[in-house]
C-alpha cells in the first residue's frame, strides 16, 4: 500500500511537471517576436519595373519585411498611369491593410480610392501632403548625401563641366540635383553644369545619347540620375556620380560616390505604425533623412583623394550634428549659359 500510494505521488509530480513544462514552452512561443500577431497584409503598386533605381528601393524594403516574417507582400509593376486607379481598388478589395506606390502621375485617382477604403493605410510617393482619414506620403529625400557626392564630382572634373541627366524636371528630381550643384559649387566655384531631362523614368537609351551629347560639349563628369547615362560615362571613359543606388559594382573604376537612399526606415515605421493601430495620414518624408538613416554616401576610396575623403566627412559630420543644413530647392535646374 505505501508503495502504491508512493508511486501515486510520484506520477502526480511528474504530470505537475508536464503541464508546467507545457505552460513555459507555450509562453516562451508567444514571447517569440511575431509568433502570435498576424503578418500584416501589404501591397505595392509599380508603374516601372522593379529593377528601377526609386522603386527597387522600396521593392528591396518590403521584401526584407516579408523575409523576416512581418509582413505577408504582394506587388505588381509596369502599371499604366490609365491602370493605376483599378489595381489600387482591386488590392483594397483583397483585405491589403496597407499599399505602398507611387502617385506622382495619378494624384487624384490615387487620393479618391483612399478616400473609398478608410479602413485601408495608404503610403504613396508624392509631391503633395497627406489627406486624411488615411493617405500618408513620402519621398527620397536623399538631398544631403547628394550635396557630398557634389563636393566629390566638383573636385573631380578637370573640365570643369559637370554633365547632368535627368527623368522629369519635378521637386523630388529637382532638389537632388541642386543639392549635388551646390555641392560641387561650394569646392569649385569655376565649374559649369549641362542639364537635360529625359521626360521618362526608364529609358536608357534615350539617357545615354543625352549623356554622350553633354560629353561632346566638355563633361568630364556625369550625375547619373537615370539608367544609361553610366553606360555612355564607361564608354568615353569619364567618371560618374550614381544617384539612390550603388552601382559601383556594375561600373567599377567610373562611379566615384552615390547618394544612397534606404526606403527601410520609412517602411519600418509605417509598418509599426499600422500593426499598432497608430497609422495617421502624415508626411514619412523625414525618415529619408540620414538622421534616420535613410540616406547614405557610398564612395570608392580607390578612385577620391583622402584629402577630399575628410572634407566630404567632416562637412557629413557637420549635417549629422545639425550644424549645417543643406538648401531644398524644388526648381527646376538649368544649364550654365
Amino acid at each position: 500500500m505505501k508503495q502504491e500510494v508512493l508511486m501515486g505521488l510520484f506520477n502526480t509530480a511528474l504530470a505537475r511537471r508536464a503541464v508546467l513544462v507545457c505552460g513555459l514552452a507555450a509562453a516562451s512561443a508567444l514571447a517569440l517576436p511575431g509568433a502570435a500577431a498576424a503578418q500584416l497584409k501589404v501591397a505595392a503598386i509599380y508603374t516601372v519595373p522593379v529593377e528601377q533605381q526609386w522603386v527597387s528601393r522600396i521593392h528591396k524594403a518590403l521584401t526584407a519585411a516579408q523575409e523576416e516574417g512581418r509582413i505577408t507582400y504582394a506587388y505588381s509593376e509596369n502599371v499604366a498611369n490609365t491602370d493605376y486607379e483599378r489595381v489600387m481598388r482591386e488590392y483594397a478589395e483583397q483585405g491589403m491593410e496597407l499599399v505602398v506606390g507611387e502617385a506622382f502621375a495619378v494624384e487624384r485617382a490615387a487620393r479618391s480610392v483612399a478616400a473609398d477604403y478608410p479602413d485601408t493605410a495608404f503610403l504613396m510617393g508624392s509631391s503633395f501632403g497627406p489627406a486624411q482619414p488615411n493617405f500618408a506620403v513620402f519621398d527620397n529625400w536623399i538631398h544631403e548625401p547628394s550635396y557630398l557626392s557634389g563636393m566629390i564630382a566638383g573636385e573631380a572634373t578637370e573640365s570643369n563641366v559637370i554633365g547632368m541627366v535627368g527623368g522629369f524636371a519635378i521637386p523630388e528630381v529637382n532638389r537632388l540635383m541642386n543639392a549635388f550643384m551646390e555641392g560641387a559649387r561650394s569646392v569649385n566655384p569655376d565649374v559649369k553644369f549641362l542639364v537635360s531631362f529625359i521626360n521618362s523614368w526608364y529609358d536608357p537609351p534615350k539617357a545615354k545619347e543625352a549623356a554622350f551629347a553633354m560629353m561632346d560639349a566638355g563633361a568630364d563628369v556625369m550625375y547619373a540620375e537615370r539608367f544609361g547615362v553610366s553606360d555612355a560615362a564607361v564608354e568615353r571613359g569619364v567618371k560618374a556620380i550614381g544617384n539612390v543606388i550603388d552601382t559601383s559594382g556594375d561600373y567599377p573604376g567610373t562611379i566615384l560616390s552615390s547618394a544612397i537612399w534606404h526606403m527601410e526606415p520609412t517602411i519600418d515605421r509605417a509598418i509599426e505604425d499600422v500593426a499598432s493601430g497608430s497609422f495617421e495620414p502624415a508626411d514619412y518624408g523625414q525618415y529619408s533623412f540620414m538622421a534616420h538613416g535613410g540616406g547614405s554616401l557610398a564612395v570608392d576610396e580607390n578612385l577620391v583623394s583622402a584629402d577630399v575623403l575628410e572634407a566630404v566627412e567632416a562637412k557629413k559630420q557637420e549635417i549629422l550634428d545639425g550644424m549645417f543644413r543643406v538648401n531644398v530647392n524644388d526648381d527646376e535646374p538649368k544649364s550654365d549659359g
